[in-house]
């Protein structure tokens, strides 16, 4: 078909209102659903805002045409807007034209619809309507973020993906020949975001991070996107509580603007719209004597794993806050608490068993104690000589964190699983397509 100059396009969200009924309309979409009669051909007709029912009767023009169409085809209908309840929608379209841009091959997606084929179909699964509405509120939490920062008088900014200095420990690194040397992609962009705030004081950035996990959990990606912070002059606890503000922002404006998708995927608004500071806050200490109470097996000194977390945060209706955790298991960068053994850190879980979803902590900003902790963790301090340099002009205390997007949103959602949450999701065992 050629391409129609001077047509006004309208969108399905756009005609379905009663102030379009009778008007004519130009809609274009890809076929969602199609059903033929001998005197009537029915098409749902989906695009990136909704789908809406078109009806050709056998004395329309574009009846025979759409009568041989298929789910998926790529089409241009035009008709007459008309209110019937008993479409989806309340709105329907009278066709008169229909015309195909492409005509669609049987689509695979009806005839499989295992989750380990939706996963090698995933660039076809992109249509179903569920993934759409995660896709474009999955965009719209993002923007809820950075209303809270832009609220805050905060900066936007883009750390490097290539590095030559991990944060989180070189066994989850994901090493590559960088021309004549090794680099790395990022774990994280803290360190980078910690040179920021010397320029623009609080800071924070959305991108991409990897981990090379050998984790086949239902809450690890290999890669994720990232949201960080770093903010000058942010003691510990000043962090929690930003942490603890923004949470509650975004769940809140959550709740209130995507109630409708929200009940789509089965979370009630109202919890969203609930959560407010200060959440429950447990040190680590309480966290691991909680979880002895409870006969689970654990000692002081180890990581939660994803059960502990659950068994934290199951029957809670807010995030948790565990705060302190001990020095051996935490990186460098983390200044050492009042409890002996302990460092001025983190974790925010989220409630109802999902667990972690914010790392934070306040940094390391006097020299002789990052050198000091450089020696005590054995860290080589050679690609870290520029990160030292930030401690020897003008360093101010400073605070941080990250929090996982996919996770967060796995918990927003109520959904099993990560992979749901993201276009195309990057696991241990899948890098297609």
């Amino acid at each position: 078909m050629k391409r129609k100059t001077g047509t006004e396009w309208n969108k399905i969200e756009e005609v379905k209102k009663d102030e379009k009924i009778g008007k004519e309309v130009n809609l274009r979409g890809w076929v969602y659903r199609e059903r033929s009669t001998a005197k009537v051909a029915f098409i749902t007709l989906r695009d990136s805002t909704g789908i809406i029912q078109c009806v050709f009767k056998e004395d329309s023009p574009g009846f025979k045409e759409a009568s041989n169409t298929k789910v998926e085809s790529s089409i241009r209908i035009k008709g007459i807007v008309e209110k019937d309840d008993r479409a989806p929608g309340g709105y329907e379209i009278k066709g008169k034209e229909i015309s195909h841009y492409q005509k669609s091959e049987k689509f695979p997606i009806t005839e499989d619809p295992s989750t380990e084929f939706l996963m090698d179909a995933r660039h076809l699964w992109l249509r179903s309507s569920k993934v759409r509405k995660m896709l474009k509120t999955r965009e719209n939490v993002l923007e809820y973020f950075r209303e809270f920062f832009k609220e805050k008088d905060f900066h936007e900014v883009q750390p490097p993906l290539i590095t030559q200095a991990g944060v989180e420990g070189g066994s989850t690194l994901f090493d590559f020949e960088y021309f004549d040397e090794t680099a790395y992609l990022t774990q994280s962009s803290q360190l980078y975001l910690e040179a920021f705030i010397t320029t623009l004081e609080n800071v924070y950035c959305i991108a991409p991070s990897f981990r090379a996990e050998k984790s086949r959990t239902s809450k690890h990606l290999t890669e994720y996107w990232h949201l960080e912070a770093e903010m000058a002059w942010y003691e510990n606890q000043d962090n929690i509580e930003f942490q603890e503000e923004m949470i509650s922002y975004v769940a809140n404006k959550l709740g209130e603007k995507n109630q409708e998708v929200l009940k789509d995927f089965g979370r009630d608004p109202e919890v969203l719209k609930s959560i407010e500071p200060p959440f429950k806050r447990l040190s680590y200490t309480e966290a691991i004597e909680e979880l002895q109470e409870q006969n689970i097996k654990i000692e002081w000194g180890e990581d939660f794993g994803a059960g502990h977390e659950k068994a934290l945060t199951e029957e809670e209706k807010e995030p948790v806050v565990i705060y302190n955790f001990p020095k051996k298991i935490k990186p460098f960068y983390m200044p050492e608490a009042e409890e002996e053994d302990t460092v001025l850190c983190n974790d925010i879980l989220a409630p109802e068993g999902y667990g972690e979803i914010i790392g934070g902590s306040e940094r390391i900003w006097e020299l002789e104690e990052l050198l000091k902790r450089l020696e005590e963790t054995g860290t080589d301090k050679e690609a870290y000589e520029w990160y030292i340099d930030l401690r020897k002009y003008g360093s101010v205390p400073h605070s941080g964190f990250g929090l996982g997007i996919e996770r967060t949103l796995s918990w927003l959602f109520k959904r099993d699983h990560i992979r749901e949450t993201i276009g195309f999701p990057r696991t241990i065992n899948r890098v297609y397509p």
